[in-house]
C-alpha cells in the first residue's frame, strides 16, 4: 500500500525574544518552506509570536522518562558521526501548560542523538524531565530573523482580536437561570 500523507513536521514557535522556543504541534507538508508557511497559517494566529521553526518529526529523538526506565540506555540507531552534531535539546518538565509540549533547553554537541540525550541527562540529572526531545541542529528550517520578516509574518496577529476567545462576549445565559420553579417544589 503506497503512503498517501505528506510527511510531519514539529512546530516551535517563540512568543518573544528572550523566551524559548516551544513546540506547539505538528503540520503536515511537502517540503521546509511549505511546512513554514503551513505552520504560520496553523499557529501564528494569535499576537504572540516572533519565529517559527519547523523540524522534520523523523529525525526527533523523543522519550519519555518512563520510557527510559523500562528500556534502559538507547542504543545508538545510526552510526556515530566521525565529528560531533550540533543539537538542541527540549524538555517537558510538568503537566501545567497543556498549549505547548516541550521547551527548548540547552543546545550540545554530540556524536549521535543517543549520545545527545545522555548528557542531557547528566546535565539535568538533578530536574525532573517528563520527556525528551532531541533535535539535530542541521534539521531546523528557521523563519527569517529580519525586521521586515518578522513585522510581515507576526504583526497582523496583534491586530486580530476576533481570533481570540476573550474578544467574544456572553451571547446569552444557560437555560437552567431561566427555568422558573414553582413555589414550593423542591430541588432534584
Amino acid at each position: 500500500m503506497m503512503d498517501t500523507q505528506w510527511p510531519r513536521w514539529e512546530v516551535f514557535k517563540q512568543d518573544a525574544p528572550g523566551k524559548p522556543h516551544q513546540a506547539v504541534g505538528s503540520v503536515h507538508a511537502t517540503d521546509p518552506q511549505h511546512a513554514l508557511v503551513t505552520a504560520r497559517t496553523v499557529f501564528v494566529r494569535r499576537p504572540s509570536a516572533v519565529s517559527l521553526w519547523v523540524v522534520p518529526a523523523r529525525v526527533i529523538l523523543a522519550r519519555t522518562a518512563e520510557e527510559l526506565v523500562t528500556e534502559g540506555e538507547l542504543p545508538a540507531t545510526e552510526p556515530e558521526a566521525a565529528a560531533p552534531q550540533r543539537y538542541l535539546v527540549f524538555r517537558k518538565t510538568n503537566h501545567r501548560r497543556s498549549m505547548t509540549f516541550v521547551d527548548y533547553a540547552l543546545t550540545l554537541e554530540a556524536a549521535s542523538p543517543e549520545a545527545a540525550l545522555r548528557r542531557a541527562r547528566e546535565h539535568f540529572a538533578h530536574s525532573p524531565t517528563l520527556v525528551w526531545w532531541i533535535v539535530p541542529e542541521a534539521a531546523i528550517t528557521r523563519s527569517d530573523e529580519s525586521p521586515e520578516t518578522v513585522e510581515s509574518w507576526f504583526a497582523p496577529a496583534r491586530d486580530k482580536t476576533y481570533r481570540q476567545q476573550s474578544s467574544y462576549g456572553v451571547v446569552g445565559s444557560h437555560i437552567s437561570k431561566h427555568k422558573q420553579r414553582p413555589q414550593g417544589a423542591e430541588r432534584d
